[in-house]
């Protein structure tokens, strides 16, 4: 299998055979912790070794961002955002080959791996211009000479355990916006992507050196998820933002909802796309092709349900058929191929679970599945994209399955659609496909879609780091990125300032003593 310059990416980005996975910022930190292998399912070759975090060692990181905080948090937050927009220049100076580590170690293709990487870029330039715009409110008193406003502080620490799938972009959007609010930050990447934690770190480490920014402020905890419990029970840590599965979230939730800490949970998606008879098919087909094999169906945006009214439903069926075929799948860091692989054989081994489980259930696979062999498919994580025509009760339907696998519901008119859109457990993204202004508005309508996004002719997959990103229901209910999802990251505090020489209360309460 071809090499495609990864070797020359990683000696760029500092990642060698062996690495340490903690560290404070500039310092990398000896630990005690299992050795963790990241193992390309690109090619199933081993990329490197990375020594993770013990709770020995975790606890002292912690005491060091602390310490960090006290000493970040004094720091102007336009000068803050002045090294964030330094991060953005090197992210600038690294983009290909960062961009190359992400699809050789995730396994989604280089194209989407460049957009990750930008995505990191876009968050940087935003949280510069947030840092002077961290704005409170003024208020009018209901009592005479006194005046009422409400300001953000800085928070503290903030935890961020992320997941495979978006392993460098999720991290960027809580900890740039986190710094320029004045927090410090620890970051427990996925352990089946360390490596892009390592490189992250190399890159910022450089920008903090020549600012001489406390050590403390950008933390990082390679481990497995026992460093995740570790973090999520910390009372040190008031802000834990996690993203991942549901059944995560919760235990995460609970961890951090048991001492009152804050979480923020990015979780499941089990997204659809209506497609009405008025839509511009050419454009349907676009968006459900990208949302469902893009990333071979791993984020937590990906198409999983395409709700296809009963006129349109031959010609789209028909139209996707011909896509799927078209499909090139193989090496992610060759561009010539629109799918990669899977991240591992565990997760071949959910595909072929689910496909099995589709069919138990009564569905039935117009383009069907499977696991492909042969040299260039030789780390065993390429599967083939599949569909199938279902019901939208059937119980696999109900769930997320992260691989890429659509299912095709018929429907009759809006509301039975919607209802189906809006009949499952998770709720992150929703899209329609229609040239019909009614329809559109009924589906942004309070009695429409119940998920956190919600779009009109574009699909479910590639939100902009401009608006808050997060889902409802089972998807956690939290908002990273743009828009005010900042005030997360802050300490929010109400202020009464009285300028004259009487004391009246509130409400009119009198107390003459």
């Amino acid at each position: 299998m071809k090499n495609f310059g990864i070797k020359e990416a990683l000696k760029t980005l500092g990642i060698k055979a062996s690495n340490p996975g903690v560290s404070t910022g500039q310092n990398w930190i000896k630990t005690q912790g299992p050795t963790l292998e990241s193992y390309s399912p690109a090619d199933g070759k081993l990329i490197g070794k990375v020594k993770s975090c013990d709770s020995n060692t975790f606890e002292k990181v912690v005491k060091q961002a602390q310490s960090a905080f006290e000493e970040w948090r004094l720091v102007p937050a336009p000068q803050r955002g002045e090294i964030v927009r330094q991060i953005g220049v090197a992210l600038r100076k690294y983009k290909e080959p960062l961009g190359k580590l992400v699809s050789y170690e995730m396994g989604k293709s280089y194209q989407e791996g460049l957009g990750e990487v930008q995505e990191m870029i876009d968050i940087c330039d935003f949280a510069v211009g947030l840092s002077r715009q961290l704005n409170g409110l003024t208020m009018h008193s209901e009592r005479p000479n006194h005046r009422m406003y409400e300001q953000y502080h800085p928070l503290g620490v903030v935890g961020i355990i992320s997941s495979f799938n978006f392993p460098v972009a999720v991290w960027s959007w809580n900890t740039m916006i986190a710094w320029v609010c004045g927090d410090t930050c620890i970051w427990k990447p996925s352990e089946k992507t360390p490596l892009c934690g390592i490189a992250c770190q190399n890159i910022t480490s450089e920008v903090f050196r020549k600012n001489k920014v406390p050590e403390g402020v950008s933390c990082l905890v390679n481990g497995d998820y026992k460093i995740g419990q570790l973090m999520a029970s910390s009372t040190r840590i008031p802000l834990v933002s996690a993203t991942g599965s549901t059944r995560m979230g919760k235990a995460v939730a609970k961890s951090v909802a048991e001492r009152l800490g804050r979480p923020l949970l990015e979780l499941g998606g089990n997204n659809a796309i209506i497609i009405s008879e008025h839509a511009n098919l050419d454009m349907a087909i676009r968006g459900a092709l990208f949302g469902a094999v893009g990333t071979a169906g791993q984020r937590c945006t990906s198409t999983r349900r395409l709700i296809i009214h009963e006129k349109v439903y031959d010609e789209v069926t028909e139209r996707l058929k011909n896509a799927y075929n078209n499909l090139k799948i193989g090496n992610p860091l060759n561009q010539e191929n629109h799918v990669g692989p899977l991240i591992d054989k565990q997760a071949v081994k959910l595909y072929q679970a689910a496909i099995k489980k589709v069919k138990s259930e009564g569905g039935n696979f117009i383009v069907n599945g499977g696991v492909l062999k042969g040299k260039e498919y030789e780390s065993g994580c390429y599967v083939k994209p599949a569909i199938a025509e279902v019901e939208n009760s059937y119980q696999i339907v109900q769930e997320e399955t992260f691989a890429p696998i659509l299912y095709l519901i018929r429907y009759k008119d809006l509301k039975e659609a919607i209802g189906y859109q809006n009949g499952v457990k998770q709720g992150l993204s929703s899209a329609i496909m229609t040239n019909n202004l009614q329809e559109a508005e009924q589906f942004l309508a309070h009695s429409g879609s119940d998920c956190g996004i919600a779009n009109v002719n574009i699909g479910t997959s590639g939100a902009e780091i401009g608006g808050a990103f997060g889902g409802e229901k089972e998807t956690g209910g939290g908002r990273e990125s743009g828009s005010d999802a900042w005030k997360v990251y802050m300490r929010r505090q109400t202020n009464t300032i009285n300028f004259g020489n009487d004391l009246p209360l509130a409400q009119g309460i009198k107390f003459d003593i």
